[in-house]
C-alpha cells in the first residue's frame, strides 16, 4: 500500500447469521483494525487482523463516492433475546449492491456502567467521519479528529475515558510517525493487543485535508442528481423491482480468476484486446514505455512478446484492480437508474423490449434492469456461438 491511512481504529469483523430468524450479527473475537486511505482518487476501505501488516488487509473495498454508507446498526427486533446485539456495531451498506459488512468497535465502552452496546458521542463522531469520507466530501481531517477527541462522555473514574490524542498528527507535520505501530495511537500499541482498548472508538487518524477531486465530484453529483430526479418524479415512480444481483457481486475474482487460469491462448488474446493499451505496454517494464505510441501495431507487438502465463497474469491484475470494480459498480448504478436502453444500444446488446417497460416509454430500472442486461448478454453470446458454428460447418 503506497498511501498512508487517513484514519485507523480498533474494530473487529462480524458474521451475519441468516440461518436463524431473525438473522443475527455475530462479532468475531479476532482483534483488528479498520482503516481508510485514498489512492487514484478513490477511497479504500480496509480491515485487517492486528497481527497482519498494513499491506495485507483481509478485506479491501474500493469505494465509489456516495455509494457506501457507514452507520450504526440497530436490530429491528429489540425485544428478541436471540437477536440482541452484543457490542457497538457499524454496518457498511451499498447503493449499488445488496452486500453488507458489519464491524464492532473493540475499544472499551465509555458508558458509565459499562454497557457494551451504548454508542458514545465519540463513537458516533467517528462513524460520521468515516461516512463523510465515503461520500467524497471535502474533509478537514485534523478538525474532525479534534471533534472526535473532544467528545469524551465516559466514566470520569475510568482512565481509559481520558486517553490522550495529543500525538495524532497530519502527514505534513514534522515527526509524523512511520510505519511502525509502536507507541502510535493510530495503530495501537502492540504490547496492549491482549488488553482492553484505550479509547472509545477513536484510536486516532492522520493526514492532511482531502480535497474533493473532479472525478469524485462528478460521480457524486451524478448519483445525487439521479436521486433527485427519482424524488421529483415520485408520482410516476416505477413499481419496486424484485431484488437481483449486482455486477460486482456476480463478477467476483473468485468467479472470474478460475476462467482465466483455464483460458487457452486464443481466448486470452481475445480478452487482452479489451485491456487498455497502456497496461500492455507497461507490462514490458521498459524505461521508455511512456514515449511509445499505443497504436494497434505496438499493442499487437506487446501481446506477441508476452508468454501465455504473462498474458494471464495481466488479465488477473485487471480483474482484481480497483478500476474494474469501480466500473462494475458504476455500470450497475447506471442500469438501475434508467440507463438500460442507451447502454444496450451502445454495446450492441439485444435487450428485451428495447430496455423499456412493456407499458409506456419508461426505462426498466432496479434489479429488473440488471437482469434484462444480463439476459441480453447471454442472447448475444449464444447468437455469436451459433454464427461461429455455422461458419465452421460450411467451410
Amino acid at each position: 500500500m503506497a498511501n498512508r491511512p487517513i484514519i485507523t481504529f480498533k474494530a473487529g469483523a462480524c458474521d451475519f447469521d441468516t440461518s436463524v430468524s431473525p438473522p443475527r450479527v455475530l462479532p468475531k473475537p479476532t482483534p483488528g483494525y479498520l482503516y481508510l486511505f485514498e489512492e487514484d482518487e478513490l477511497m479504500h476501505f480496509c480491515w485487517r487482523p492486528r497481527s497482519a501488516s498494513m499491506n495485507q488487509p483481509e478485506l479491501e473495498l474500493i469505494m465509489v463516492p456516495a455509494d457506501g454508507r457507514f452507520t450504526p446498526y440497530q436490530s429491528r427486533q429489540k425485544d428478541s433475546t436471540s437477536s440482541r446485539i452484543h457490542g457497538r456495531i457499524f454496518v457498511l451498506r451499498f447503493q449499488s449492491s445488496t452486500q453488507r459488512h458489519f464491524f464492532w468497535l473493540q475499544s472499551r465502552s465509555q458508558h458509565a456502567h459499562g454497557d457494551p452496546t451504548w454508542f458514545s458521542p465519540r463513537d458516533l463522531a467517528l462513524g460520521q467521519f468515516v461516512d463523510r469520507l465515503l461520500q467524497g466530501d471535502e474533509v478537514n481531517v485534523q478538525e474532525e479528529l479534534a471533534n472526535i477527541s473532544n467528545n469524551q462522555d465516559g466514566n470520569p473514574d475510568d482512565d481509559d475515558s481520558t486517553s490522550r490524542m495529543e500525538d495524532v498528527r497530519s502527514e505534513g507535520q514534522a515527526g509524523a510517525p512511520g510505519n511502525s505501530s509502536a507507541g502510535n495511537p493510530l495503530m495501537g500499541d502492540p504490547g496492549d493487543e491482549g488488553k482492553g482498548s484505550r479509547e472509545g472508538g477513536a484510536d486516532g487518524g492522520r493526514a492532511a485535508a482531502i480535497p474533493s477531486s473532479d472525478a469524485a465530484a462528478a460521480v457524486q453529483n451524478f448519483l445525487r442528481s439521479m436521486q433527485g430526479n427519482q424524488a421529483l418524479g415520485g408520482q410516476h415512480a416505477q413499481p419496486q423491482s424484485a431484488p437481483f444481483t449486482t455486477l460486482p457481486d456476480l463478477l467476483l475474482p473468485s468467479t472470474t480468476i478460475p476462467i482465466i487460469d483455464d483460458a487457452n491462448e486464443t481466448f486470452a488474446n481475445t480478452l487482452l484486446n479489451y485491456v487498455p493499451p497502456a497496461c500492455l505496454l507497461l507490462s514490458q517494464q521498459g524505461d521508455n514505455t511512456g514515449s511509445i505510441d499505443p497504436n494497434p501495431e505496438t499493442v499487437k507487438a506487446a501481446i506477441e512478446a508476452l508468454s501465455l502465463n504473462q498474458r494471464k497474469e495481466i488479465l488477473r491484475k485487471v480483474l482484481r484492480s480497483p478500476q474494474f470494480s469501480q466500473s462494475l459498480s458504476s455500470l450497475t448504478v447506471a442500469l438501475r437508474d434508467g440507463g438500460l436502453p442507451s447502454i444496450g444500444d451502445a454495446l450492441g446488446i439485444p435487450i428485451e423490449n428495447g430496455g423499456f417497460m412493456r407499458r409506456g416509454g419508461v426505462p426498466t430500472g432496479g434489479g429488473d434492469a440488471v437482469k434484462a442486461f444480463l439476459d441480453g448478454v447471454k442472447v448475444a453470446v449464444e447468437k455469436e456461438g451459433e454464427t461461429e458454428t455455422g461458419d465452421m460447418d460450411t467451410s
